[in-house]
């Protein structure tokens, strides 16, 4: 949290403080009862039927087309469906037919009704055995899997957790529900991260079903299974079948790969991914692949990543990634520590803790290294957490010596979660705002001349709108009138990447200057993005920056200097990029000559060169522009990378494993050249000689 801080209004006080922790004190203690059903829940309506076991419950939406429920509320009450329904007296057995039916009914559209009826577990802290009634994450966590159920659509879901508030538990009595109440022949399969958690799995199970009522427990037919509910299937110790379901369950282990096999499996739950060691025998990757390479993409179907964090650039982060960017199939679900209800410490003075945190939510220094800047502690504040929570946050953050570990056990966000050495470079907080001016782009397509390659790649350049295309277009260019010119309007910067597509993103920025004339902002406008040969992305480069009006073309230089033939196919080729570009361009940047260099006639450099002198000096500049707000962005994954770019120990700058920094260089560089070397943009008459600038020659 360097240098972080909350912007706060001037008109928050004490008073106010304590009335809103009041308030979220009372949203958390509201009494729920799955049993009753949560009237709070859009999602569900009241029912009044006199003569159930609960007269009056809230159902869900779905549950009330029900012939069921629709002739009962036709008949007023149980006694009515008897006799209007059923043809016969009302009676203490058929009464207690009917509700049956209903509670059949019910669990088969209310999973949290189900799990606190039916579904024993253990109780923490010793006891009796004691049914599941979800809590808040619990609640948050099926109404992810329901979302996706309910919808038709297969469940595929990444949960990033803090520690200790059921999610595992959840996850596998829900898969459980599938199997006893919703279809025969699911069969399951959950991956621990090592025998003594599938132990605790398989007692789990032995204990739910062993409470399950007789009733209840029924094969297709509706008949009552007799004997053992569970018990081991062929020679395996760790499969198990399901009597009257046709179904098996299957335990297995990261350490035990050949435990994880994948068959014919319809619901996979692998747990504590984070932790899954990776070594010469087998990866997580593979592990993973092996076990749900035979789930079909189609309703009914169950994969569920959960873990605790462990570091970044490992499987588990790449897949939270991936799902948290839409680019997976899995839909991602955080649980941020602060809503678990356990996580809470009382106040022996309420009054003075809020003083103190809003004195120091300007801070952004620590007192010590297992101490949070009060800035922090204000964002929690600002997250949603109340005082108790933080309180509790405060003492358990004495436990450690570095904020990354107590984020990867009780993460506040999952941006945080995933633990890392160094010091984040921007203030998250100032990169919300920018967040404010970022929005999908309208135009998408491809700048396309008379070739793709080549000095006439350059002629007839146009826009060509194509919904697959790389270049993202937010304002299109603005062509001068008839009479008047305006110079040094548009910048384009380069960032160069790699054709494979585990690469380097390679990123072409444009930038519209017009605002500085009269003290404005420079803006993002156009963006492309991906994956191509270092000649394409030049040539492409090039004809974007004079479809922009001639703009000046800035390219990041370092890879095309460093000659790695393994990156690009052209090996010592991109040697001559620039020289090709010189004769054809009408405005390629060149770095400025020392006046030795001038004296001496030293050859002009092409290309912005990043390096121990000038990275330092462009990210300070950009941290400086983030700050203050110095330019506009467009896209939202620029700023994602701004959140995930720290400084390291040793003092260089980058990504986060696993991350990209190629938008943010654009940015950096761009804002430097904006801010340091073009002149404030210029409109003249035509008829006006404008700066002489030729092939290969820059204005400055």
């Amino acid at each position: 949290m360097n240098g972080e801080r909350i912007p706060a209004s001037r008109e928050t006080t004490v008073e106010e403080i304590l009335l809103e922790n009041s308030r979220r004190q009372k949203a958390l203690n509201l009494p729920y009862d799955p049993v009753t059903g949560d009237p709070s829940d859009p999602d569900r309506r009241e029912l009044h039927i006199p003569g159930l076991d609960t007269p009056r419950v809230w159902i869900p939406r779905a549950m009330r087309s029900d012939p069921l429920v629709a002739s009962l509320l036709r008949a007023g009450s149980v006694d009515g469906y008897i006799d209007a329904e059923m043809h016969a007296t009302p009676c203490a057995l058929l009464r207690e037919e009917v509700n049956r039916r209903f509670t059949r009914l019910r669990i088969l559209h209310d999973f949290p009704f189900w799990a606190a009826s039916f579904a024993y577990i253990k109780r923490k802290g010793g006891g009796s055995d004691t049914l599941m009634v979800l809590n808040r994450p619990q609640r948050r966590l099926v109404g992810a899997l329901e979302t996706m159920r309910m919808d038709g659509k297969p469940i595929r879901l990444i949960l990033l957790k803090a520690r200790q508030w059921g999610g595992s538990t959840c996850v596998q009595l829900y898969m459980a529900w599938l199997q006893l109440v919703h279809r025969e022949g699911l069969n399951s399969l959950i991956i621990a991260h090592q025998g003594l958690a599938t132990d605790e799995i398989k007692d789990m199970l032995d204990r739910m079903l062993r409470g399950y009522p007789a009733w209840l427990f029924t094969d297709g037919d509706g008949e009552p299974v007799k004997g053992r509910r569970m018990e081991n299937a062929g020679n395996s110790r760790g499969s198990f079948r399901i009597n009257g379901r046709n179904c098996k369950v299957k335990l297995g282990t990261a350490e035990r790969p050949d435990s994880c096999r994948g068959g014919d499996y319809n619901l996979v739950h692998c747990s504590e991914v984070g932790i899954w060691r990776a070594s010469d025998m087998k990866t997580p990757e593979q592990i993973i692949r092996a076990a749900c390479s035979g789930i079909l993409l189609e309703p009914m179907t169950m994969i569920v990543l959960e873990s605790t964090a462990n570091g970044t650039g490992n499987y588990f982060h790449r897949e939270y990634e991936a799902a948290r960017n839409g680019e997976s199939q899995f839909h991602p679900l955080f649980v941020a520590w602060y809503e678990i209800d356990r996580y809470s410490l009382p106040l022996a003075d309420p009054r003075a803790f809020a003083a103190s945190l809003l004195e120091g939510r300007h801070s952004s220094l620590s007192l010590s290294d297992r101490r949070q800047p009060g800035s922090y502690l204000w964002w929690l504040w600002e997250k949603g957490a109340t005082l108790e929570a933080i309180n509790w946050y405060v003492a358990e953050r004495m436990k450690y010596s570095d904020h990354g570990l107590m984020a990867a056990e009780y993460p506040s966000d999952d941006i945080e979660a995933f633990v890392h050495s160094g010091a984040r470079v921007f203030d998250r907080y100032l990169v919300e705002e920018l967040r404010k001016g970022c929005r999908p782009a309208p135009l998408r397509g491809e700048i396309d001349g008379r070739k793709a390659t080549g000095p006439e790649s350059l002629d007839d350049v146009r826009f060509s709108p194509d919904a697959r295309g790389a270049l993202s277009v937010w304002e299109d260019r603005v062509l001068p009138d008839a009479g008047y010119i305006c110079l040094d309007r548009y910048l384009v910067v380069v960032d160069v990447g790699g054709r494979a597509a585990r690469a380097d993103w390679s990123v072409v920025a444009v930038f519209d200057r017009l605002p500085m004339r009269t003290g404005g902002r420079p803006k993002i406008v156009a963006q492309w993005r991906g994956h191509t040969d270092i000649d394409l992305l030049a040539w492409n480069a090039a004809r974007i920056a004079r479809y922009y009006n001639d703009a000046l073309l800035v390219i990041e230089s370092n890879s095309i200097e460093t000659r790695d033939p393994d990156r690009f196919v052209d090996g010592d080729q991109s040697l001559f990029i620039f020289s090709q570009l010189r004769e054809a361009c009408r405005n390629l940047y060149a770095r400025r000559q020392s006046e030795e260099e001038v004296m001496r006639g030293a050859p002009r450099r092409y290309g912005f060169h990043t390096n121990v002198a000038t990275k330092p000096m462009v990210i300070s500049g950009l941290v400086k522009a983030v700050r203050e707000g110095l330019y506009e962005e467009r896209d939202e994954a620029c700023l994602d990378e701004m959140l995930t770019y720290e400084q390291r120990q040793n003092g260089s700058y980058g990504a986060l494993p696993g991350r990209h920094d190629d938008l943010l260089m654009t940015r950096a560089i761009g804002l430097h050249i904006c801010f340091n070397e073009m002149p404030i943009p210029t409109v003249r008459l035509r008829h006006t000689a404008p700066r002489r600038h030729g092939p290969g020659i820059t204005r400055f």
